[in-house]
């Protein structure tokens, strides 16, 4: 495997202009990712959680080129993204793919299966019709489908069926980064791990790269290997997944963290309540857009941005109150018994 990244994603913003109500109005702009940059290696699962409307799931547009980067880079092996037209975009599309979170929308209704699945292979003229014929039957027994329903249209299919039509496409042209925007979260329970499962398997024989978008912290725990957290168009903490569950430093995940069935338990803490809103991507504060719901903040937060910094080896985190020891708020102050309520409101 390559010790070189994948995909490298260098201070990416997507902003997107609001309408003015009159033309002597000021512009405005929503920030919905506002300077984010990661690096993620090949045959392993990059997820990025956060509440809605944290950006990740635009971030992950982006990466696709699905909606247009403000500023920043987005490298795939090496070649940028951002500058590409959608004709020098073509040729490389065969390299990542999209599952995406709805599996009732993403699948052309009046298309058969077989043909969704094909389509693809179609567009990007990969391998000859015999051959596209024969991929197509390969996939639909991957993910478990049977041979005779590549003639069924998308309403005769289950969710978690749908899914994995969606996913057969997803990996048709053989990719190597594949981005899944919250895969399960519109399956039932029963169903989401039947899913889940068969995308580790499909990692494990395609050597695919998942950038994993989801707002699932028990998801992400049971996929990912890397994990950034995302607060309002920024990521506030990134290392891996033990790090990130054994010890969460920013109060953000802390808080996130404390949400997930027994993982607050583990380690003697009781569960936590943030009060509060997010502030507005329009009009994102100077400081920390975290320290209005922070129970550790001091002026310091509310008036300088913290930038993200590796404070242990490969664990990152933007706040002032993780001290050079690398000891998050939490764990150096005593916990606001306002802070600390019996159970999860949010």
């Amino acid at each position: 495997m390559s010790d070189r990244p994948l995909l490298q994603v260098r201070d990416l913003k997507v902003h997107f202009p609001l309408r003015r109500p009159h033309p002597l109005a000021p512009a405005r702009v929503v920030r919905a990712v506002n300077g984010v940059s990661f690096a993620m290696m090949p045959g392993r699962t990059f997820g990025i959680v956060g509440e809605s409307g944290s950006g990740k799931t635009t971030t992950a547009l982006a990466v696709m080129r699905l909606v247009a980067p403000t500023a920043g880079h987005i490298e795939l092996d090496g070649v940028d993204l951002v500058p590409l037209s959608a004709a020098a975009l073509r040729p490389l599309r065969r390299r990542f793919q999209m599952i995406f979170q709805d599996p009732f929308s993403s699948l052309n209704p009046r298309m058969t299966a077989g043909a969704i699945v094909r389509e693809p292979l179609d567009l990007m003229a990969v391998g000859t019709p015999g051959e596209r014929s024969r991929r197509i039957a390969e996939l639909f027994a991957a993910v478990g489908l049977r041979p005779e329903q590549q003639r069924l249209f998308p309403h005769q299919f289950s969710g978690g069926q749908r899914q994995r039509i969606g996913i057969a496409r997803a990996i048709a042209t053989r990719p190597d980064l594949i981005v899944c925007d919250e895969p399960v979260s519109a399956l039932d329970v029963a169903i989401r791990a039947q899913i889940l499962n068969l995308l580790l398997r499909l990692q494990r024989e395609y050597g695919l790269a998942y950038l994993f978008i989801s707002h699932d912290l028990g998801v992400v725990q049971h996929m990912c290997d890397d994990i950034a957290v995302m607060y309002l168009g920024r990521i506030v903490e990134l290392t891996d997944r033990a790090a990130l569950f054994r010890r969460p430093l920013h109060p953000y995940t802390w808080a996130l963290l404390s949400a997930v069935p027994g993982a607050a338990a583990a380690r003697g803490e009781a569960r936590v309540r943030l009060a509060g809103d997010p502030p507005s991507a329009i009009d994102p504060p100077a400081g920390c857009g975290f320290a209005s719901r922070c129970p550790f903040a001091e002026p310091r937060c509310r008036s300088e941005r913290p930038e993200l910094r590796d404070v242990a080896a490969g664990h990152w985190v933007a706040c002032h109150r993780v001290d050079r020891a690398g000891r998050g708020p939490h764990e150096a102050t005593p916990q606001p018994a306002a802070a600390v309520p019996p159970a999860w409101s949010g």
